[in-house]
């Protein structure tokens, strides 16, 4: 599962360029340039020194519900803080209300905030 919201920047290896430029596309909706650094083993967790955020809540603040979608079904985590958006792909998509993110979540057995108190009362039956 994925980890919690306070631990620390991957370490990867990849090309700054690499990663800039699908970060840039996650922000501008380019799902195949997208699609294209991912299936050539970009990590979508990673957080370049510079720009300290992730491609995963850059597409949702952006409105591109397929690419941030793409990401999480490529293991981007909704539960990796961007730094420089101090805030997780789970409140980004609660923050810009973006209803397909949170059904895909949702979807994955991820609680965000409107399914909380479902999820703990299941979890409190067992």
């Amino acid at each position: 599962m994925f980890g919690t919201a306070s631990r620390s920047l991957p370490e990867v290896s990849v090309s700054a360029g690499d990663w800039k430029e699908m970060y840039q596309a996650a922000q501008n909706g380019n799902l195949e340039l997208v699609r294209y650094h991912i299936e050539n083993d970009v990590n979508p967790n990673y957080q370049h020194p510079e720009i300290l955020a992730t491609p995963l809540v850059a597409a949702i603040t952006a409105g591109h519900s397929d690419v941030a979608i793409y990401l999480l079904e490529n293991k981007a985590d909704p539960f990796l803080k961007s730094f420089f958006d101090d805030m997780t792909g789970i409140e980004a998509a609660l923050h810009y209300k973006n209803h397909e993110v949170l059904t895909h979540l949702r979807r994955q057995g991820i609680p965000t905030r409107k399914s909380w108190k479902s999820f703990l009362s299941q979890w409190l039956r067992r």
